[in-house]
This record gives structure tokens, sequence and C-alpha cells, in this order.
């Protein structure tokens, strides 16, 4: 006598065999996916660093020049003071010049009255006559 139910014909199903199978597809497909996914993010690290090194470098051209365009302004400012600086000295030599000449003016001036009055001075001193005559009014 047999079992109820329908007559059992055929192999039993192996179910590890059929999930293979199954799975082995989009599991492929998964791994090129995964592998492309790496390439294309190794690609971008590259490019990345490239990006980088050419900022870094394009940094240091413009610190550069920004250094040796200061240097010229600073230069150029050191002119302008130094030559601001020479002419206040040339119009102070200059102002200088013409108060010495001034005083010279002056002293040659009263030079001759100065000396007159200093030799009526020691004239007066020694008892001898001037130009006015004898010291006291004597004749």
């Amino acid at each position: 006598m047999s079992t109820p139910g329908p007559a059992a014909t055929g192999v039993p199903a192996d179910r590890t065999a059929e999930l293979t199978g199954e799975l082995t597809p989009p599991l492929a497909q998964l791994d090129r996916t995964a592998a492309e996914a790496d390439a294309v993010r190794a690609a971008a690290h590259r490019t990345a660093d490239g990006i980088r090194r050419d900022a870094a470098r394009r940094a240091a051209d413009l610190a550069t020049r920004a250094a040796d365009r200061a240097e010229r302004v600073r230069a150029q400012a050191a002119a302008r003071q130094r030559e601001r600086g020479s002419r206040a000295a040339a119009e102070l030599a200059a102002a200088g010049e013409r108060e010495r000449a001034a005083l010279r003016r002056r002293a040659a001036d009263r030079t001759p009255a100065l000396a007159d009055r200093l030799a009526g001075d020691v004239r007066r001193e020694l008892g001898l006559p001037g130009p006015e005559g004898p010291p006291g009014g004597e004749p």
C-alpha cells in the first residue's frame, strides 16, 4: 500500500542549486558594478589630486606675484618718500641760505657804525682825541 496523495514521480528539488542558478547572474552584475564604482572612485581621486596640485601651484604663483608687487610698491613708496625728504631738505637749505645772506647784509650794514663806536670807546678809555675832538672838550 502507498501513502495517500498524488504519486511522486521525479527527483526531489535541489534548492541550493536553484538559488545559485538564480542569484549568480545578478551577483555577477553587482560585482561588475562595484568594480566600475571603484574605477570611477579611483579616477575621481586622481582628478581631485590633480586639481589640488594645480590649485597649490596657482596659489604659490599668485603669492609670489603678490610678494613681488608688494616689494615694487614698497620701493616706489620709499622712493617717493625720499624725494619728499630731499625736497624738504633742499627747502630748508635754501631757507638757511636766505637767512645767512640776510645776517651777512645786516652785519655788513652795522659793522661801520659798530667799528666807529668801538674806536670812540677805545679812544676815550685811552684819553686820545676822537673825531669830535679831545676828551672832556679840551682844545
